[in-house]
């Protein structure tokens, strides 16, 4: 019998290894999965890339996770927001390394990952600092960069339900990075609002289907990172 339900975030989270790559999904705090993060944190894993969409809010969430002394190397498009305590010191005392990825660029190269597309041409970053050491060519007389895909060895994403065999459905625009995430981990580690029974879900409505799903939580009350940061909260 398929059950990929787990009883904890501790016991999602307690494969990941010094050194992994490690995916997370969220637009800052909408899809971020506060409390497999959190448990991360509390696992200690260490020397971890990272690939968000930016580096966190206040110190909770993904920005408690580098500001734990976790993550040697951040992949992302938003390295500094409003709320960026902690990463933009860390980079600037070059404690942390950074690989800085337009956004539309990011996603195609998580997609790439996830569909055994190695690498891809994209025009974007030609001329720029972005497209330096990285090769380029010309087609139809316009110029053009190649991007690697990322994949990952863990990817940690938020889900609205889900059933256990891993079919997930995604908060409207929660869903951001989680479908390619998953897609381009080696394992994908889930908290879902809401479990529910097989069948419950449509199969026309399954975001991302099971096949791409290793682990699922339960977490009906999730933290939400803004009320945190508003609240000054500091984990751990």
């Amino acid at each position: 019998m398929i059950d990929k339900r787990v009883t904890s975030c501790a016991a999602a989270v307690v494969d990941i290894q010094d050194g992994d790559t490690v995916m997370i999904g969220g637009f800052g705090e909408a899809g971020s999965p506060i409390e497999l993060i959190h448990a991360l944190i509390d696992h200690g894993a260490k020397n971890l890339t990272v690939v968000n969409n930016n580096t966190g809010s206040g110190r909770v969430g993904l920005a408690a996770l580098i500001e734990n002394g976790q993550v040697a190397k951040m992949i992302c498009s938003y390295p500094r927001t409003a709320n960026s305590l902690v990463f933009p010191e860390l980079y600037r005392s070059g404690k942390i390394e950074l690989e800085l990825v337009p956004q539309g660029t990011l996603a195609e190269r998580i997609r790439a990952g996830g569909a055994g597309i190695p690498a891809f041409f994209t025009p974007t970053s030609v001329g720029t600092p972005l497209a330096k050491d990285k090769e380029s060519r010309t087609f139809d007389g316009e110029d053009y960069v190649m991007e690697r895909a990322i994949k990952a060895d863990f990817a940690l994403i938020k889900a609205k339900q889900a059933d256990r065999y891993g079919n997930l459905t995604f908060n409207k625009t929660a869903r951001n990075f989680a479908p390619i995430m998953a897609m381009a981990a080696t394992n994908t580690l889930v908290q879902t609002n809401k479990m529910v029974e097989l069948g419950y879900i449509d199969p026309e409505n399954v975001v991302t289907p099971g096949i791409f799903v290793n682990q699922v939580i339960e977490i009906t009350n999730p933290q939400q990172e803004s009320k945190l940061v508003k609240e000054g909260v500091v984990y751990p």
